[in-house]
């Protein structure tokens, strides 16, 4: 089992679970979990009775109560299972970050993905690429992956994402440590940016833990 970071969704406090007729992201990340855990239901960001029924097959899997409700608790675990199966093992993020800091001042172009020029997405699925580790072409998608931190939990090699040109996530980089992360930039191509500036600050839209080491959460 892996430790989990306190940040996925749910706040501290407890909050009322989800069930049908919710509707929101949470509820679509509950769905793209669950099929990640071979748990089939359409990514709608709907709380329906199909989803009802996974919810229920994987709280009896797990030895949870059945109550077809998502609650803190539920959730968490749904996160943790979905972690340690789609998760990038054997992999430490001060060699991702070291090997992100190889290609700073590559040129950037919208849709690059080779050290010719790099767009953020691109960028960031290459270094995770040389270390044999796959990732989704787009901010948005990868976004969808590994577990939310907060940014005092960020640790290198976390994802960070920032909403820029539309809505969501739309801007992705490698974080560095000490406020600091690797990012292919439109201005200046890829470089060492700082969570700090007020361009980036602004636009701050989250981060995600997608590395994992030995079973548990790279912390």
């Amino acid at each position: 089992m892996i430790a989990l970071p306190m940040s996925l969704g749910f706040a501290a406090k407890k909050n009322a679970p989800l069930k049908i007729g919710d509707k929101g992201w949470k509820v679509k990340t509950v769905q793209i979990k669950l099929n990640t855990l071979g748990l089939k239901t359409p990514l709608t960001g709907k709380y329906s009775r199909d989803l009802e029924k996974q919810v229920k097959v994987f709280q009896k899997t797990h030895k949870l109560p059945v109550t077809g409700k998502v609650d803190d608790k539920t959730y968490f675990r749904i996160n943790e299972a979905a972690f340690e199966k789609e998760g990038i093992h054997g992999v430490k993020g001060k060699d991702v970050v070291k090997t992100a800091s190889k290609y700073k001042g590559v040129p950037y172009s919208f849709g690059g993905t080779t050290p010719r020029a790099f767009d953020c997405s691109g960028f960031v699925q290459y270094v995770f690429k040389k270390h044999k580790a796959a990732l989704p072409r787009t901010a948005d998608l990868q976004y969808e992956k590994g577990l939310f931190v907060t940014m005092r939990q960020l640790k290198p090699g976390d994802l960070v994402f920032f909403t820029t040109y539309e809505p969501g996530a739309s801007h992705v980089g490698i974080y560095a440590g000490n406020g600091l992360f690797w990012s292919a930039t439109s201005s200046k191509g890829v470089r060492l940016c700082s969570l700090s500036e007020p361009y980036w600050r602004s636009r701050y839209y989250g981060a995600k833990r997608v590395l994992v080491s030995g079973n548990r959460s790279y912390r």
